[in-house]
């Protein structure tokens, strides 16, 4: 077995994954099943033949953003300027597995990471397009933030308390600077317009390029509808100084909206240092740090 990240997570393997598929979609179990390396905080992934993937959460938090995202994503997806994951097929508790689970298709593309993509400016251009598509998308009966997406587009106010605790107990950050900085997002005026569409997760993880263009948007467990600076935050994420100035003006991004982002991109960052460590998820620790000295840097 892999290691796990959350004490209550429920271990799976590729024998499961063979025996879900056989029981519930015979017409795949017999393809190649291979478990993803890149690791998730909410699904396992498992590479099913070379088209497919399966998604498997990893405990009861979680459960509910899959079934979110079987209900939305095949509306949202005709809409937006870059393929996301529409699932094919949704199936149920069995095999001593107890949340439903899905098969996707597997998006061609790589993480857009700093090794990967040359030109950011070109990268903010294409976010800022499909953020602004993603918003343009009525919101009738969208789900409101709340636990089945972490609270992503909530006021920032509801991460005050795990933001101090995470201040208090992570070591090597500049915390004089890093509470100045979340205390000034507080600050800035709340979120007066009708609730937008936001992914809520958007980061190099979930992002896919190819030739340096946008390829595709995975992991939609973030979707909601809420402050659209749970997107914006991207900037401080995956964008350098020039590519955030650019995608800022391609958003037109007021300035109450731009700094409620540094507070969304801090609070992610604090409380994920706070909760992984290198054992349980070395990739998001190691980039969490590098977006509080983005924020710090400017």
């Amino acid at each position: 077995m892999a290691p796990t990240m959350h004490p209550d997570e429920i271990e799976t393997d590729t024998a499961l994954v063979r025996r879900l598929l056989a029981g519930q979609t015979p017409a795949w179990a017999d393809l190649a099943i291979e478990r993803v390396r890149l690791v998730g905080t909410d699904n396992t992934l498992y590479r099913l033949g070379e088209d497919l993937v399966v998604r498997l959460p990893r405990r009861t938090r979680t459960a509910a953003t899959l079934a979110k995202e079987v209900r939305w994503l095949p509306a949202l997806a005709p809409l937006l300027p870059a393929p996301i994951p529409v699932p094919l097929a949704e199936g149920k508790p069995a095999e001593g597995f107890p949340f439903s689970w899905a098969v996707y298709p597997w998006l061609p593309g790589e993480r857009a990471t700093t090794e990967v993509v040359v030109d950011r400016s070109r990268l903010a251009t294409d976010l800022a397009r499909f953020i602004r598509a993603l918003q343009r998308i009525d919101t009738t009966g969208a789900p409101a933030p709340g636990e089945h997406n972490f609270g992503r587009g909530a006021s920032l106010r509801t991460r005050d308390e795990p933001v101090r605790k995470a201040l208090a107990s992570v070591d090597g950050v500049a915390a004089g600077a890093v509470t100045a900085a979340w205390e000034a997002a507080l600050g800035a005026p709340a979120w007066k317009r009708p609730p937008v569409w936001i992914h809520g997760d958007l980061d190099a993880q979930n992002i896919l390029v190819a030739d340096g263009r946008l390829n595709g948007v995975i992991d939609f467990g973030g979707l909601g509808a809420g402050d659209p600076a749970a997107d914006v935050m991207v900037a401080w994420k995956l964008l350098d100084a020039d590519a955030r100035s650019t995608f800022r003006d391609a958003l037109a991004v007021d300035d109450a909206t731009w700094t409620r982002s540094r507070g969304w991109a801090l609070s992610q960052a604090l409380i994920a240092l706070d909760y992984y460590t290198q054992d349980t998820h070395p990739v998001l620790v190691r980039e969490a740090r590098r977006w509080i000295d983005t924020l710090l840097a400017e």
